[in-house]
């Protein structure tokens, strides 16, 4: 029971990463009918907004150390520490979750940015079109990554008060044996406070109204003389900031380097096929499915049986999935069935 617990924790945090990747992409997909290749991309960007913030806020300078009287030395010193003391020392040590604040903007504008200067030109063009343009603005965006910050992981740790790992299993009444690090499941709560936000906002507000039904009729929507195509600038702006705040949240528990985004792209595509191209709950669903059952895969009582399944599993059931029923579990009804 223990290991079972504790796979499904592993499983609940690694589906909430897959679900917010998932999510931007089914809401591009579903309002502009594009196949964004670049939305991983955005992933690594939100993680480098962390590593920025980071790095932002431990500007220090030498300073002479007064520890040591035999000869003169110095020690680095963020400047935040010499202005604040113990507060600028307790900001840096937050700079993970504070970078949020930066990163909202930041990808808003990079999603505008992308949208208005090269997406919008392919609404009407096919989608082997669309996959090309946009994976080459994601090599561009990779390389350009690249340069600024090396080709090394960059680590990037959560606040010392949760760096380490709460006994779950005494929660549960499952004894002792079962600890998971706190920062995962900050992890998996926060990635169900902004799906839910999505589909609240999506749901309960009238520009989600608009949205929703320009998802379904955007032809009628538009004869009523609605503006939808600057609603759906404002959603690929949405959908950026989310994929942006995944990877921002993500960076403790694994450090960024240049293509980590490529890396969580091909999952998510898979993810989004599985739930069902343009099916908004379906990609959430699929999103924590598949992460349990990556994890429960990733056993070494199941990999001595079956060698390499944890790397192949989710292909595996996509593969069965688009075989039984084409638009995926959850799919509007004639979506990628041609």
């Amino acid at each position: 029971m223990d290991a079972i617990f504790l796979q499904i924790l592993n499983g609940l945090d690694k589906g909430g990463a897959y679900a917010l990747i998932a999510l931007g992409l089914t809401l591009v997909f579903g309002t502009l009918g594009v196949v964004n290749f670049a939305h991983g991309a955005l992933f690594m960007l939100g993680a480098f907004c962390a590593v920025t913030f980071q790095k932002l806020l431990t500007l220090s300078k030498q300073v002479k150390d007064e520890s040591i009287t035999f000869f003169d030395a110095y020690k680095e010193i963020p400047y935040l520490e010499i202005w604040l003391g113990d507060t600028g020392a307790a900001i840096i040590d937050w700079a993970v979750p504070l970078s949020i604040f930066m990163a909202i903007p930041v990808m808003l504008v990079i999603g505008l940015i992308m949208e208005r200067g090269l997406i919008q030109y392919f609404y009407k063009r096919s989608h082997a079109e669309q996959i090309l343009v946009t994976f080459g603005l994601a090599i561009v965006l990779q390389e350009i990554v690249k340069s600024f910050f090396g080709a090394n992981p960059i680590p990037t740790p959560a606040p010392d008060i949760i760096a380490g790992s709460a006994n779950v299993g005494a929660w549960f009444g499952l004894g002792d044996s079962v600890v998971y690090p706190y920062w995962r499941m900050i992890y998996l709560v926060f990635a169900l406070i902004v799906i839910g936000s999505v589909f609240a906002f999506l749901q309960f507000t009238t520009f989600g109204m608009v949205v929703r039904a320009g998802m379904a009729d955007r032809e009628t929507v538009t004869l009523l003389g609605i503006d939808v195509e600057r609603r759906f600038t404002i959603v690929f702006g949405i959908a950026a900031i989310v994929a942006g705040l995944a990877g921002v949240m993500y960076t403790p528990i694994l450090p960024p380097d240049y293509h980590i985004g490529m890396d969580f792209l091909v999952l998510s595509f898979v993810v989004v096929v599985v739930g069902g191209m343009g099916s908004l709950p379906g990609a959430v669903a699929a999103g924590f499915l598949l992460g349990i059952l990556q994890s429960f895969a990733s056993m070494n009582e199941i990999k001595s049986i079956f060698p390499g399944i944890d790397q192949i599993i989710i292909y595996l059931v996509a593969v069965v999935v688009l075989l039984v029923r084409p638009r995926g579990l959850m799919g509007r009804k004639g979506v990628m069935e041609d």
